[in-house]
């Protein structure tokens, strides 16, 4: 495991792509770790000034004051806290979800993998943020209803991963030694197929962060999250529309900081993609 972690640290640190996004994820870490600290108005987070409403960048408000006067910058830092809860709960869950499912439908080959797939066929008919948006409508708008609509639209991309990884694999040698050997469904899912593939759901979740990311800041903006006075990014540029272009820091500031930080887990999942898939890269090297 050591050796592995510093195969893949070593990879990366030769790969400047990977390293900018590595370097925009730590960077989000750590502002959602010390926003209270490096927030120059934490209280704006919830408190309103209307006499400072629409203040343009300065030294006082690096990136300006938004409709009721709070510092957008103040509101920005909170506000990688609220992104980085909705796409950790929401990826994990759909993880939680997808592979068991795919995991038992690649092993069975019966009604049991047929009925399985049937229903997350069903979740992948309809788009996405269509059912999301669904979802999250009938709910009413909060944090937890994001990230249950986030969960029950994600977790057939896993299941439909792990399920044709899960068939692949059981073509493999190891796989058809430990079943002639006698051992159980479970040892062979868990403890056989399950480490094989590990890889390409470390990088489907990665690469899925950023979507999870996007796809909540878009129901941010039809006011499907978190409701006000919240500093979510997708609801504060809704909030924004209606004093553009005159105020075009109160849009720029959160759209920039979603850009970067999709950009981030995509340009990082990239990278894991290249050094954990063989297949790719054998391609590369080739």
């Amino acid at each position: 495991m050591l050796e592995s972690t510093k195969f893949i640290i070593s990879k990366l640190s030769r790969d400047r792509t990977s390293l900018v996004g590595a370097f925009l994820l730590i960077a989000l870490v750590l502002i959602a770790i010390f926003a209270p600290v490096l927030a120059p108005y934490p209280e704006d987070v919830t408190e309103f000034h209307p006499p400072e409403r629409l203040f343009g960048p300065s030294m006082l408000h690096f990136f300006g004051t938004d409709r009721m006067g709070s510092d957008i910058f103040s509101r920005m830092l909170f506000g990688a806290r609220i992104t980085i809860a909705i796409a950790v709960i929401a990826v994990g869950v759909s993880v939680l979800v997808g592979v068991p499912i795919g995991l038992i439908a690649g092993y069975n080959r019966s009604w049991i993998s047929d009925g399985l797939m049937r229903i997350s066929d069903i979740f992948l008919a309809v788009p996405q943020i269509i059912l999301a948006i669904a979802i999250a409508q009938t709910l009413g708008p909060s944090i937890e209803n994001v990230i249950l609509a986030l969960s029950a639209t994600y977790w057939p991309f896993w299941a439909r991963l792990v399920y044709a990884e899960t068939r692949s694999a059981l073509t493999e040698t190891y796989v058809e030694a430990s079943i002639a050997l006698g051992a159980s469904p479970f040892r062979v899912m868990v403890f056989h197929v399950l480490p094989n593939i590990s890889s390409s759901i470390i990088v489907r979740t990665t690469i899925g962060m950023g979507g999870t990311i996007l796809t909540a800041a878009a129901l941010g903006f039809l006011g499907l999250g978190p409701p006000a006075p919240s500093p979510e990014w997708g609801r504060t540029i809704a909030e924004s529309r209606e004093f553009l272009p005159e105020a075009w820091w109160y849009a720029t500031a959160p759209g920039v900081a979603i850009f970067l930080v999709v950009m981030g887990f995509n340009l990082f999942g990239d990278g894991l993609r290249d050094i954990l898939d063989p297949r790719t890269r054998r391609s590369n090297d080739g």
